[in-house]
């Protein structure tokens, strides 16, 4: 685990793609994934779950939903130098928090009592979650600047980039210095109708969704259905699925007359056969991936000057 994330990049056991860099939009839909994810965890090894930095508000209600779901053993919650963010995470506290999605003990007995009638967040028939027996290790550095947000936000995007740019570099030959654009790579062609698409994020008209998808960086998933479609046009989901994702790559551009998607991905041909279904999320490709083109004269594809902030 030591060192930035893009130095040791591996092959989840299963992985979806949630499309977005934070929970807040629809933290449902992100417990509804951490489900699916912990559903493969078949205890034979031990578990490290890595939440997130979001502890404030809502994202403290929802780290007291997932303690609820996933039943740790042990909670690690570290402290800010010099000031007490938080309140440690015993089981007591747990115990009688409200999460965002689920109940503290006190507020499930007003709803036996018929007070609250909002249905909330159900967790499996027959398992108990409402008591927590995990061990709290507390840890409050001594040093200053520990757990000082600001500069995390901004290493947090370039790390993200950098995660990305590693996970292109597969498509690369193991040459050393005979790096290609990615202009110079051979996509893969796959047509409309041998894919679902769906984008999560955001709420796009049909007659723009192939705008959005054309230059984008995608999640190259395996939903159960088999996608049929009656026409070669493409099979656009009307809901996002719960899904196994695969890899990702980058729709290199849309060919509306042969009905066609180029695909650039270094997901091995033996997975990309399972693939039918491409998930489109708020997640960019690198701007140093799009104007760092080489061997383009005149006029960058996908990279416009003339651009209007006011629009």
């Amino acid at each position: 685990l030591p060192g930035p994330p893009f130095t040791h990049q591996q092959m989840p056991r299963k992985m979806v793609y949630y499309g977005q860099t934070s929970c807040e939009q629809d933290t449902e839909r992100y417990l509804d994934v951490v489900k699916y994810v912990f559903s493969c965890y078949k205890k034979e090894v031990p578990l490290v779950i890595n939440t997130m930095g979001w502890v404030k508000g809502d994202g403290l209600m929802l780290l007291i939903d997932l303690i609820r779901l996933l039943s740790p053993s042990h909670i690690v919650q570290m402290d800010i130098y010099d000031w007490k963010a938080m309140t440690p995470l015993t089981p007591e506290h747990v115990h009688f928090s409200a999460g965002l999605h689920t109940k503290g003990k006190q507020q499930s007995k007003c709803k036996q009592l018929g007070e609250d009638s909002m249905e909330s967040w159900q967790y499996p028939e027959g398992e108990d979650m409402s008591a927590p027996q995990h061990k709290l290790l507390y840890i409050h550095p001594e040093f200053p600047q520990a757990g000082v947000a600001g500069e995390v936000r901004v290493h947090s995007s370039i790390l993200r980039d950098m995660s990305i740019l590693g996970y292109l570099g597969h498509l690369q030959s193991p040459d050393i210095g005979t790096v290609l654009p990615l202009h110079s790579l051979v996509p893969y062609q796959v047509p409309f109708n041998a894919v679902a698409l769906r984008i999560i994020h955001t709420d796009v008209a049909p007659s723009n969704i192939m705008y959005a998808v054309n230059a984008s960086w995608v999640g190259l998933c395996c939903i159960p259905e088999e996608v049929r479609s009656q026409t070669d046009g493409p099979v656009l989901l009307t809901q996002t699925p719960l899904c196994d994702c695969l890899g990702f790559g980058i729709v290199r551009g849309v060919d509306m007359e042969k009905k066609l998607y180029h695909i650039l991905t270094p997901v091995p041909p033996e997975n990309l056969r399972l693939v039918n279904c491409l998930l489109l999320g708020n997640i960019a490709i690198p701007h140093c991936v799009l104007v760092g083109q080489q061997g383009i004269e005149g006029e960058i594809p996908y990279v416009t000057s003339d651009y209007n902030y006011s629009i």
